[in-house]
């Protein structure tokens, strides 16, 4: 999808729809604990407003933005516990303006991009467009958390397309950075969207395939939940290696939820 408008609206919009859980949850409420371990619902939220502050900083100013790449890979393990460590110290009113105010300003600097342009990140270079849509994976899958946390449900929404193109194209990635060799051939996936409709990826007559519900998709792309609670089904050997391993973010591997009843 080229037109970023069209993601950055999804955006908004995903944004909002986690902002109405968290905006009028209690102190003692924004230091619950979520499945991601020692994050609090507010460590979930410091995190969303860190990342957007960086990726405003890539748009508007890259020299800076270098300098925080050098902090990143002096210590890699832990400059994104400690971003979200640090804001989620903060009063919860401070936080959720903080983290309202920075998502506005992106949406702002992200609108206002030039066509064509590419911003520096931490790993390759992302367009406008690229930077919305792995600004609303983050979203989704930090409010899955948060709803987790809260015992709430969600309703799966047609916003997930942006999830599960992300989840797709990282097939590769998702090999590689466990020392894999990614197959040669691409597959077929075919999901089945919130709304009936089906989305497909990859060429009809793939000798490998994937196929299940869109939300199991991305839930298991974003290690929400483990493949064994899933609807999600593979043909061919390659294809079920990537159903265990498959992320749509970038850095190390994490180790995922553990399947429900697992000890």
């Amino acid at each position: 999808m080229s037109d970023p408008a069209v993601v950055l609206d999804d955006l908004r919009s995903e944004s909002d729809e986690l902002d109405r859980l968290v905006g009028e949850l209690s102190a003692g409420q924004w230091a619950g604990a979520t499945p991601a371990p020692g994050w609090s619902i507010a460590h979930q939220i410091a995190h969303l407003a860190w990342t957007d502050a960086a990726s405003l900083l890539a748009v508007t100013d890259p020299g800076a933005f270098a300098a925080e790449v050098e902090k990143a890979l002096v210590a890699p393990g832990s400059f994104v516990d400690d971003g979200a460590g640090e804001g989620a110290a903060l009063p919860p009113a401070e936080l959720l303006a903080r983290w309202r105010d920075g998502r506005e300003r992106l949406q702002r600097a992200l609108r206002a991009a030039p066509p064509g342009v590419r911003f520096p990140w931490y790993g390759p270079p992302m367009s406008a467009t690229s930077m919305a849509t792995a600004r609303l994976m983050e979203t989704w899958a930090h409010g899955q958390d948060v709803a987790d946390a809260l015992g709430a449900v969600r309703t799966p929404t047609a916003r997930l397309r942006h999830v599960a193109h992300i989840g797709v194209r990282a097939r590769d990635y998702a090999f590689g950075v466990r020392g894999l060799t990614p197959p040669a051939a691409p597959f077929r996936v075919e999901l089945t969207a919130p709304g009936g409709e089906l989305w497909t990826y990859g060429p009809e007559d793939a000798g490998q395939s994937v196929s299940g519900p869109a939300l199991d998709f991305c839930l298991l792309v974003t290690q929400r939940a483990h493949r064994a609670d899933l609807g999600l089904r593979a043909e061919g050997a390659d294809a079920d290696r990537w159903l265990d391993i498959a992320q749509a973010f970038a850095g190390p591997a994490g180790p995922g939820r553990d399947a429900k009843g697992a000890s």
